[in-house]
């Protein structure tokens, strides 16, 4: 009976607050979900659930799903729907989450035993609305390729009013942060589009006043030998268009008279992240067709070259390699068959 009344205490506790609820959206990837959710019910932080959304698998993903909530029956909860692309997934994982933070885990990746109690940890000490961890790209082997830090030299503890420069410094990954739950009380991702995490989570720090990071490189990010060599199609201009729809809510902001602020997003996102898009497509066609689109972009905007080559990130210069991937980008008659001066290694970066 003490046995027995300790477990159902622990069940009343344990659904009476939830604290992070993580969404892990998951399609065709039996090869690593075992990985993924063994860092997820293994998690210090007791009080999460894990909310798995089969999005249409049709591997074996399913049965390492049932296998899962089998063992850990308190921790995760599971969900099956047809197949409706990320933002569908993770919108439906938000409608059923009950916690206190939401959380999001892609199922090829996995994350630090610790990573959900640290940053908890800091969004209560600080009344953080959204919190921050380091990330590194990993190869299927499990090596580190590239160590990417989010938001160097900067207190624990970050004012929005006072830091506004973060807005146009982060990188807007939804896989390394915990958002309060209130965030998404209007908000959802984007739909049918790539890059929503671009659209969606610089609407979200726009509603934040306080934000924290830990320097700890929590998330691991696996990038598939697959993905490298991935074609990149006309789904750049995507990026343009999440550019404008931050604009949108910017202007309706607390921090609309933040413009500066605002500028260097759109050259951040607008031009050097759509530019190291750019640099690896293929087709001729496509090519002309993206890069007219960051001309008129460019010219909408009332970018300059001079802000372009002047952008500093975190203090720092942000000048791509080669200046001449911006001359054949908006200048569409230059020979596309020259070879490419942006590695992979740089692009990753941006």
């Amino acid at each position: 009976l003490d046995r027995l009344g300790k477990i159902i205490i622990y069940t009343k506790k344990y659904f009476q607050m939830i604290k992070i609820s993580v969404i892990v959206p998951v399609y065709n990837v039996e090869n690593y979900l075992r990985k993924c959710l063994n860092s997820l019910v293994n998690q210090t932080l007791e009080e999460i659930e894990i909310l798995v959304v089969n999005d249409g698998s049709t591997d074996q993903s399913q049965e390492i799903i049932d296998e899962f909530q089998t063992d850990f029956p308190l921790k995760i909860k599971t969900f099956k729907k047809e197949n409706g692309g990320l933002s569908e997934a993770r919108n439906f994982g938000i409608d059923q989450a009950k916690g206190e933070f939401f959380g999001f885990v892609d199922s090829d990746d996995e994350v630090s035993t610790t990573m959900f109690e640290e940053m908890y940890h800091l969004a209560k000490k600080h009344e953080a609305e959204m919190v921050i961890c380091n990330l590194q790209k990993v190869n299927e082997e499990g090596k580190i390729i590239r160590k990417l830090p989010q938001i160097p030299n900067m207190p624990e503890k970050i004012i929005l009013q006072e830091n506004f420069s973060v807005f146009s410094d982060l990188s807007y990954f939804a896989c390394n942060k915990i958002f309060k739950a209130e965030l998404f009380n209007k908000k959802r991702f984007k739909k049918g589009v790539h890059f929503e995490d671009i659209q969606l989570i610089p609407q979200l720090l726009l509603n934040c006043k306080v934000i924290a990071h830990t320097e700890n490189y929590h998330y691991q990010y696996l990038e598939r030998s697959e993905s490298i060599s991935k074609t990149h199609t006309a789904k750049g201009l995507d990026i343009l268009q999440a550019v404008e729809d931050v604009e949108i809510a910017f202007e309706k902001s607390q921090y609309a008279d933040e413009k500066n602020g605002l500028k260097n997003f759109q050259i951040l996102e607008g031009i050097y992240t759509y530019l190291a898009y750019l640099a690896f497509v293929k087709d001729d066609e496509v090519y002309r067709e993206l890069s007219l689109a960051l001309k008129k972009f460019r010219t909408e905007k009332q970018i300059s070259l001079t802000e372009i080559l002047c952008y500093k990130r975190f203090g720092k210069n942000y000048l791509l390699p080669a200046v001449f991937l911006w001359a054949r980008a908006i200048a569409p008659e230059i020979s596309i068959k020259t070879q490419n001066p942006l590695n992979a290694d740089t692009a990753s970066s941006f």
